[in-house]
């Protein structure tokens, strides 16, 4: 089926992006994993805490706990008892003072823990100095968590400080949605797997390591075919192969207009595509559609291309597939660092570096940005978003968005 939109206009980056978003359909099948399998899973279901966190009014210090009407200037107090965090305190003694640790229970009857700095030891009694509040340094029950409390949302990408919350409220174990298996196909006679001998006119598949390593990142299972030769009948079967073993196909190269580019046609004799070539630089030629089926996203051939419409178009494809909440990375303003009176008709997304300049964040071109330039992405801190038709200044205020966003750190 050929495409709707084979036509010469580019179509704008964010409609590009609103079609695919709506495109992705989220799996719906989820399994149950042990809390240290889950790192980087996406949360299946909302989980509510059975406890209270902390479980009891507890010291937030070393020190003495005592009940704050019984404070009066220069008295000794007897040391009644000594509570260890993990251990259960006893009856608590009106007017003595109780030692505590940092963690510690607090006594049911005292209200006030005075840290051991303003404690002064006296034979077998402690007296205070200093003028404490009431409930100074206790930390209550529930201060954290309380019983009822949705602790993590469905739709949450589990990180370190989510399964530390989920550990804190007893969670052994949860339910995620289960990961996504990629296809990536790599075309081009020009390509070599590493191992391999790279004779003259030849190159290493860089694409993939890109692409497995992104994919990786965000817990998707990768599945390929091999590098696949330029022709039509070996892009074809690569393409109904990938269709029954994915959930999503994507390919590198092969989607331009030259004679040796033939994923886009294979893709219209087994499918369709719904979206060709995007208003955006780098990555132009940017195909999506369906084989058999299965959806298709089809990324450029020049390896920095690959790398921008990754993380910009595929990624957040892909974490609507995989059941995600937050779709897009925080993009955050800085200073351009450079000047550029040429403005060009394409959004642009520049690998920079940032710097600080007396408390200003300036971002500056990292390197060259010809898209087959990767090298620029490793020295960059992010990409720096150049509207269409928009010449820079140096000073100008633009969006930045950086690496660890994208999770390519």
């Amino acid at each position: 089926m050929s495409c709707s939109c084979d036509s010469g206009k580019l179509q704008p980056f964010e409609s590009g992006l609103a079609q695919l978003v709506n495109a992705a359909s989220s799996v719906q099948e989820t399994e149950v994993v042990e809390l240290q399998d889950a790192l980087g899973r996406v949360l299946a279901r909302n989980v509510l805490s059975t406890l209270a966190v902390p479980p009891a009014d507890n010291s937030a210090m070393d020190g003495y706990a005592v009940s704050y009407k019984d404070l009066a200037e220069g008295k000794v107090f007897q040391i009644s008892q000594r509570v260890a965090a993990g251990h259960q305190a006893t009856a608590f003694t009106q007017g003595t003072a109780v030692r505590l640790f940092t963690g510690s229970e607090i006594p049911e009857g005292a209200d006030t823990v005075i840290m051991q700095e303003e404690a002064r030891l006296e034979g077998e009694g402690v007296r205070f100095v200093g003028k404490p509040c009431k409930g100074d340094h206790i930390r209550r029950a529930g201060q954290d968590i309380s019983i009822g409390d949705q602790v993590i949302m469905q739709g949450t990408v589990l990180a370190p400080q989510h399964l530390g919350v989920l550990a804190s409220v007893g969670v052994a174990d949860v339910s995620v949605y289960r990961r996504l298996r990629v296809a990536v196909l790599n075309t081009g006679d020009e390509l070599v797997m590493l191992g391999m001998p790279c004779p003259q006119g030849k190159i290493y598949n860089s694409n993939f390591f890109t692409l497995s390593g992104l994919l990786s990142r965000l817990g998707c299972d990768v599945w390929t075919p091999g590098i696949v030769k330029d022709t039509p009948e070996a892009t074809q079967q690569a393409l109904a192969k990938a269709a029954g073993k994915a959930d999503l196909i994507l390919s590198s190269g092969g989607v331009s207009v030259g004679e040796e580019d033939h994923v886009k046609s294979a893709v219209e004799a087994l499918g369709s595509l719904s979206l060709w070539r995007l208003a955006i630089k780098p990555g132009k030629p940017l195909a999506f559609g369906e084989v058999k089926g299965t959806p298709f996203i089809g990324l450029p051939g020049n390896p920095s291309a690959v790398l921008v419409t990754f993380l910009m178009l595929a990624r957040p494809y892909l974490l609507k597939m995989q059941g995600a909440r937050n779709l897009q990375p925080r993009q955050y303003q800085v200073h351009a660092g450079f000047d550029r009176t040429k403005a060009i008709s394409r959004k642009e997304f520049l690998r920079v570096t940032v710097t600080n300049e007396d408390g200003k964040l300036f971002a500056a071109p990292a390197h060259s940005q010809s898209s087959g330039v990767l090298s620029s992405a490793v020295m960059a801190d992010g990409l720096l978003v150049v509207p269409e038709q928009t010449p820079v200044t140096k000073g100008d205020l633009l969006d930045f968005i950086p690496f660890a966003e994208l999770g390519a750190v």
